[in-house]
């Protein structure tokens, strides 16, 4: 018997090295170098949202007569492999890793430093 590990199964919150309200640096795509903090985590589509990065233009239609059209700017997520996590203890861009401690509980830490996060 063998189960069905479609992409929706395999992948879940748990799995996801970044998460919601992480600082992160952006390595690359048009705003590399930039950094910001994560505002949102697509873990289905291994993408995630950071504020004042990737944002685009959308033209919006007047709703009543007599009401003007605007441009309004957004953000749109991006691939979660084009950001890196900035360690809180250290301070710099790293991967984490994942470690089991004395509390019996698993940590995400950063692999340059090693300190918990």
């Amino acid at each position: 018997m063998s189960i069905n590990l479609t992409q929706e199964n395999y992948y879940h919150e748990n799995n996801m090295r970044i998460k919601r309200g992480d600082t992160v640096l952006i390595i690359a795509g048009k705003d590399k170098g930039k950094r910001g903090k994560v505002l949102q985590v697509f873990p289905m589509r291994e993408k995630i949202m950071v504020e004042g990065i990737n944002i685009r233009k959308k033209h919006v239609r007047p709703k009543r007569s007599g009401e003007k059209g605007q441009t309004v700017e957004m953000s749109l997520p991006f691939a979660i492999s084009n950001a890196q996590v900035i360690c809180t203890k250290c301070k710099k861009a790293s991967r984490m890793g994942f470690k089991d401690l004395d509390d019996g509980k698993k940590h995400r830490i950063c692999k340059k430093c090693g300190q918990p996060q």
